[in-house]
């Protein structure tokens, strides 16, 4: 285990740093679980859902999603245009992790308020 020590060192070359970088934002884990709750959605669908969000960190949430491979992008040729996003195979892949995560958030929540408490002192 030891030896494995060094793919942590860097983010460029550390598989956990690099990926949780890219998603360990406000709004792409929230992203990603609306999306999981749909087939596809809309853009503005999608906004109004997350609510919170304005338009500019929501396209730029996307973009960096889709450009990870965890969100498609379709695009139809109607006017006005409809684009259509969902998760990949590779974004449903991450959904079960998530919902570990959330699980233990949930749980444990208590606990770290409880500690973040005695910790001011």
């Amino acid at each position: 285990m030891k030896n494995n020590l060094n793919i942590f060192s860097k983010t460029e070359t550390c598989p956990v740093r690099n990926v949780l970088d890219r998603f360990g934002d406000k709004w792409s884990i929230l992203v990603i679980m609306i999306l999981n709750k749909k087939e596809f959605m809309r853009f503005n669908e999608l906004r109004r859902t997350v609510g919170d969000i304005s338009q500019k960190m929501l396209t730029v949430t996307l973009k960096k999603l889709e450009a990870d491979g965890l969100v498609s992008r379709k695009v139809y040729p109607e006017i006005p245009p409809r684009v259509e996003y969902q998760l990949t195979k590779l974004g449903n892949s991450l959904v079960p992790h998530i919902e570990n995560l959330t699980s233990w958030a949930v749980k444990n929540f208590s606990k770290i308020v409880e500690s973040r408490e005695k910790y001011k002192v």
